[in-house]
């Protein structure tokens, strides 16, 4: 049975960033990790940026891409064994309803907008009849 809970995560990632600047003789990138310990991008990112959020990791964007590098692995026996991840589904749910937060403020600027347009275009077409009736 895999475990997928955030404390035996985090010694996964802390173990594969340690062994792949080991091989490689540099730091690793988040994607580096996924890839050796199978894990999809989207999750290694999540778990990166909590474990940073823990500051057990960092991740420091350069000339180079974003490497991770150790910060305090002994935080890692803070976390609780047995917590589940925060699943994926719930982030996406929360990046899905933020998406359609915005979605209809774009919607209400846009009708603003339209209605400001239309308005323009009668007082311009009022101007203009008022004109040609004055030139009659």
């Amino acid at each position: 049975m895999k475990k997928t809970d955030l404390y035996h995560n985090a010694h996964l990632i802390v173990s594969a960033i340690r062994i792949l600047e080991h091989l490689k003789k540099v730091p690793p990138a988040v994607d580096d990790v996924c890839e050796m310990l199978s894990f999809s991008s989207e999750h290694g990112h999540l778990l990166c940026n909590k474990l940073k959020e823990m500051g057990i990791i960092d991740i420091v964007s350069g000339a180079y891409g974003s490497k991770l590098y150790i910060r305090n692995y002994s935080i890692i026996e803070t976390i609780p064994m047995g917590e589940e991840d925060t699943s994926l589904k719930d982030e996406l749910k929360k990046f899905a309803d933020s998406r359609k937060e915005l979605q209809g403020r774009i919607e209400s600027i846009k009708s603003k907008h339209d209605r400001k347009k239309k308005d323009l275009f009668a007082e311009l077409d009022r101007q203009l009849k008022s004109k040609i009736d004055n030139k009659r």
